[in-house]
């Protein structure tokens, strides 16, 4: 198979993995709301990596190509937020101060976490 062809099976390849495993996860979401379809749809993307489900290979370069150009994402929500600057004007210490206070919190907890399971596993 030449690079053009295997680039494009490798790109149609990822775009099935990834749209599957969301479309699963939409559908868990649907039945058990317990948390967002994107965020089953990632365990269960994981999942299937993990398992060899899916060819990890292939997907890589539309992985990566994501990431790279993942900060595209953001820039909308940042826009966004300038369109509530009245809003953040009267409640950004507030905004701050929870965003650190919740992140302090988080990595304190996964530390402790990883801190007992690893010395465990020694």
């Amino acid at each position: 198979m030449n690079t053009f062809k295997q680039r494009t099976f490798n790109a149609l390849y990822s775009m099935f993995a990834i749209f599957s495993c969301v479309a699963l996860g939409k559908l868990c979401a649907f039945f058990v709301p317990f948390l967002p379809g994107s965020l089953y749809g990632l365990i269960i993307f994981t999942l299937t990596l993990h398992l060899r489900v899916f060819n990890a290979d292939r997907i890589k370069s539309s992985v990566v190509w994501g990431l790279k150009h993942m900060g595209v994402c953001f820039v909308p929500a940042g826009v966004g937020i300038m369109n509530h600057f009245e809003l953040i004007k009267q409640f950004g210490i507030t905004i701050v101060m929870i965003t650190f206070v919740t992140t302090f919190l988080l990595m304190t907890i996964v530390g402790l976490h990883y801190q007992r399971h690893a010395t465990d596993d020694e």
